[in-house]
């Protein structure tokens, strides 16, 4: 039989056919992928909507309390015992403390048990707000201020057991027949057993150096001690009126300038007063602020140096931060040269514009960014409406005025539109990450609008995808 033959099937090649709609989807593709790509890649312009606010600027302060302060000093050697608590005041004639010379009364006082008296509960609260306050206004850079509280502590415990002994010593000592020295206040004043060597200090000889406090020792005589003739022993604060003396930056000069009132805050303690400010010139040379006061001498009588806040009364506008603002250049072009267009609302300028039949007046309508009295403020970009050394026609006059002068103004990018616009503002507060600036100006800015949050990722005219 004959053989089949074998058939040979050729699979059929349909051709690509690539039409119109093809070759657009694949553009629209590609441009597609690139967006969202670059999109991706592209840094993003952040913004912020602005708000109502206020700053609110405390500004701390270490200063050093200058007092009208007399030293005295013991007229003879001797174991010292005191009548006067810290900071109590004392009459011309007052008691203020005794000296045994012989070491007979503390020896007495030993044998005689009766004469001891332990501390009140009076004496134990005075203790404890000590305690308090040091604790609420303690700083870890100044460790040496814990040496202080040491020994204003036992010098008062000291005071105290022998202030509340004393009181009935006298009784015992006549019984005895014991006799001691006993001293009286050569004039009227608050009695301070803490000396630093700052008593005669006076405002003109504030330094630097005074605020460095590495080496600044105060000596208190502890009540029962062996002293020399001729050693400090107590002080008396002859009047009410004291002052504060400390450094400034140049940021709180200018704040404080023209200020003759400040409203300070203690730190750790809950007082809070006026006090008559000024500003000084010091040894070196340096101005620091003085502030006067006339009462709470007694609170401060044990301290040399004060932690204080100045309150700066807040000041109400829109709040924005520090990173959007901006400065940018602009023309100045007299006010008198203004006109409105005929066809137009917008305002604008007639400048003279050159061409093969001469000069011809063209009214250019001009955006204004800011104004005074004298001067609009114009753009100055190469895309703006003039250059340098363009003149402008005056209305109803032949005067002429050359585009040149220039000055600077702050402001802020706007993108409301879309795209960044110059926004002109008026700062009225700062601080380190907000300024407050003026509300309702002409040519600025309104609460709920949206800027850029740092002005340097940005330049006039970008447009902005939010």
């Amino acid at each position: 039989m004959p053989k089949k033959k074998k058939k040979k099937i050729i699979r059929y090649r349909h051709p690509l056919n690539i039409n119109v709609g093809m070759i657009i989807f694949a553009i629209i593709f590609v441009y597609m992928a690139f967006s969202v790509y670059t999109y991706i890649k592209k840094d993003k312009v952040q913004f912020y909507e602005v708000v109502e606010g206020n700053i609110v600027n405390d500004s701390q302060h270490t200063g050093v309390i200058l007092r009208q302060e007399r030293v005295e000093s013991t007229d003879r050697a001797g174991y010292i015992n005191y009548y006067i608590r810290e900071g109590k005041r004392a009459a011309v004639g007052t008691r203020i403390y005794s000296i045994d010379e012989t070491g007979s009364m503390a020896t007495f006082m030993e044998e005689n048990p009766e004469a001891n008296v332990t501390l009140t509960d009076a004496n134990l609260t005075d203790i404890k707000r000590q305690l308090s306050a040091f604790a609420a206004e303690y700083d870890q850079q100044s460790f040496s201020e814990l040496y202080d509280l040491q020994y204003s502590l036992e010098a008062a415990v000291l005071e105290y057991v022998n202030f509340n002994s004393l009181g009935n010593l006298d009784v015992l000592m006549q019984q005895t027949g014991m006799t001691f020295q006993q001293v009286k206040a050569p004039v009227s004043g608050v009695v301070s057993y803490a000396i630093d060597g700052f008593e005669g200090l006076t405002p003109d000889q504030v330094s630097q150096d005074t605020f460095d406090r590495t080496n600044y020792t105060k000596a208190i005589t502890k009540a029962g001690n062996l002293i020399e003739q001729g050693e400090p022993v107590y002080k008396l604060v002859t009047s009410d009126d004291w002052s504060i003396v400390f450094p400034m930056t140049d940021q709180q000069r200018e704040d404080y300038s023209g200020k003759d009132t400040l409203h300070i805050r203690f730190t750790g303690k809950e007082l809070e007063t006026d006090g008559a400010f000024s500003m000084i010139t010091g040894a070196d040379g340096t101005a620091y602020g003085k502030l006067d006061f006339t009462q709470y001498m007694v609170q401060f009588v044990s301290d040399r140096y004060v932690n204080f806040e100045v309150d700066m009364a807040s000041t109400d506008g829109l709040k924005i931060p520090v990173t959007a603002v901006t400065e940018k250049d602009f023309y100045l072009v007299p006010v008198s040269y203004m006109m409105q267009g005929g066809d137009s609302s917008n305002p604008g300028f007639m400048k003279e514009v050159y061409t093969e039949e001469g000069t011809v007046p063209e009214f250019v309508p001009t955006t204004i960014y800011y104004s005074t009295e004298e001067y609009y403020y114009i753009d100055m970009s190469e895309n703006g409406e003039f250059k340098a050394g363009d003149y402008i026609m005056k209305p109803d006059s032949q005067e002429r005025y050359q585009i040149g002068p220039s000055a600077s103004l702050q402001g802020v990018y706007n993108i409301n539109k879309g795209y960044a616009v110059f926004k002109q503002i008026e700062i009225l507060n700062s601080n380190d990450e907000y300024y407050t600036i003026r509300k309702g100006t002409d040519y600025g800015l309104s609460v709920y609008d949206h800027i850029v949050l740092n002005a340097d990722t940005v330049y006039e005219g970008q447009l902005i995808y939010q």
